[in-house]
């Protein structure tokens, strides 16, 4: 049976599936993710490779929490980490013989709920993240679309501050919100949804303020990108009994649904990325 790697490359953890065709995953390893070192960042992803069997492999194929030059396999970006300029595809294929595909994980999670989670049966699939950091991403056909970068960094002018969507509703950046309707209490998004189920009014406040900018932000793909589902994940999703209900009645004309796989629709898509790049699917 034929088989591929799967990376999800996160900002604290690196996973590697070995997934087979029927999409079981025999095999995984977690790592800590190494920060601030190029080198040391990518001597981890080879030597958990190394911990792996290539029989049957037929590719490898990566989610990575930044930009890439899809076309030549390069890591252009990855600022959570503080990683950059990594010649992925050329290192990977020289010392394994593999193909090798590597993407934005947004866009690889995309794939994974388009191709088999929540988004399948639809043509065209956004997919958003709500965690640490705001992202997007749309397949149509279940084939990623490439003219998407970065979609939570949008300029978002809020109260006379001009900002991005990132910047004021993602788990990092909560507290600028807060900040801005001079609420001093409110450091982390967790702060934020407890105080809210205290009924704190503060907290109440900003956690209205907060709503706003994220249904602004679903307008902006609405237009956009014209999506006929919309599949939701991330770690703020934890306080979804909050805020998810209220989500979907302010957009009632779209579908929008929890991810089917939730924090691992990375590691499927980027099992279909392989298989789809190897000619398998």
């Amino acid at each position: 049976m034929k088989k591929v790697l799967a990376f999800d490359c996160g900002g604290t953890n690196t996973r590697l599936c070995l997934i087979n065709e029927k999409f079981e995953i025999e095999k995984e390893l977690v790592t800590p993710t190494p920060i601030n070192n190029k080198e040391k960042w990518m001597n981890n992803i080879v030597s958990m490779i190394e911990k792996f069997s290539l029989e049957d492999v037929v590719a490898i194929g990566a989610g990575v929490p930044g930009q890439c030059d899809v076309e030549k396999g390069i890591i252009l970006d990855m600022s959570n980490v503080h990683v950059f300029d990594i010649k992925f595809r050329e290192i990977l294929e020289e010392k394994f013989h593999l193909p090798i595909f590597v993407r934005n994980d947004a866009e690889v999670a995309c794939l994974g709920e388009a191709y088999m989670g929540a988004g399948k049966g639809f043509e065209r699939v956004f997919f958003i993240t709500i965690s640490t950091g705001l992202g997007g991403a749309l397949c149509i056909n279940e084939k990623i679309q490439d003219y998407i970068h970065e979609i939570g960094h949008t300029a978002y002018m809020y109260k006379n501050h001009i900002s991005e969507y990132e910047k004021l509703v993602s788990g990092l950046n909560v507290h600028t919100l807060a900040e801005i309707n001079n609420v001093k209490k409110i450091k982390t998004a967790k702060d934020m949804f407890d105080g809210v189920r205290k009924n704190d009014s503060e907290c109440l406040m900003v956690f209205d303020e907060w709503l706003k900018v994220l249904n602004d932000f679903i307008n902006l793909v609405k237009d956009t990108y014209l999506p006929e589902i919309i599949c939701i994940t991330g770690g703020l999703t934890k306080a979804k009994d909050l805020f998810f209900d209220k989500l979907i009645e302010s957009h009632k004309e779209i579908k929008i649904v929890e991810c089917k796989f939730g924090e691992h629709a990375g590691l499927y898509g980027a099992s279909i990325l392989a298989m789809q790049g190897a000619k398998i699917i």
